[in-house]
């Protein structure tokens, strides 16, 4: 039986990877690495440590350090978020549903704890979840299952008592490996891509019409019989 859902936050609920990718470009700059759409696609859902590693195999430098970079992307990406950034179409409609079903909500983030309460908060969504919690806390994070058994085990629930939905690769391969029933919910221009069959299901929004009349996704899972 399903008992409770569980959210990325970036590129699921709220629309902010435009805004992460704008941030990463323009911090990056100062190392003239030049984060081409391709590459956004493979590093979307990591972490900004993560996103660092990556780009540094790629095209090593030595200055600035990786601390300085990740510490101007995050404050650039966060302000910017926390002042613009909408929820995706039929995030706060499902929120709302699922609730209504007796779900236990939580979200599972790559962000950080701040940056996930102000999204809560600027949604207005933040009294139907029970948890929130960031890969940041644990020793590694997305696409590593450990925010996920923890979110889990702070909900009191087993992961395989939980759907996660995911929009990323790296998200999804992190609910994936933690036992999770899950649902991907790929951006369109990589929608058709083969990696996301990881996912039990895969639906191309959260709006509630697809979810009620699509869409592939039994009823049964989102509903807590």
């Amino acid at each position: 039986m399903i008992k409770a859902a569980i959210f990325d936050m970036d590129g699921l609920l709220i629309d902010s990877e435009p805004i992460w990718t704008q941030a990463a470009r323009d911090v990056m700059r100062k190392v003239n690495f030049d984060l081409t759409d391709a590459l956004k696609q493979q590093t979307t859902g990591l972490s900004v440590k993560l996103f660092l590693d990556f780009c540094h195999q790629l095209q090593p430098w030595n200055t600035p350090s990786f601390e300085e970079l990740e510490s101007e992307i995050l404050e650039l990406a966060h302000k910017n978020i926390l002042a613009h950034a909408v929820a995706m179409p039929g995030a706060i409609e499902i929120i709302k549903d699922l609730k209504a079903k007796g779900l236990k909500l939580a979200v599972a983030s790559a962000s950080h704890m701040d940056l996930i309460e102000g999204v809560l908060k600027r949604l207005e969504i933040i009294d139907y979840f029970d948890v929130w919690h960031s890969g940041e806390l644990e020793e590694f994070t997305k696409p590593h299952p450990a925010v996920y058994l923890t979110t889990a085990a702070k909900l009191g629930v087993l992961p395989e008592e939980c759907i996660a939905f995911e929009d990323s690769h790296a998200g999804l391969r992190a609910a994936h490996a933690a036992g999770m029933i899950t649902i991907s919910v790929p951006a369109m221009e990589v929608y058709e891509h083969s990696k996301f069959n990881l996912a039990h299901y895969k639906i191309p929004s959260l709006e509630k019409y697809v979810l009620s009349e699509m869409s592939g996704v039994p009823q049964n899972v989102l509903e807590n019989e």
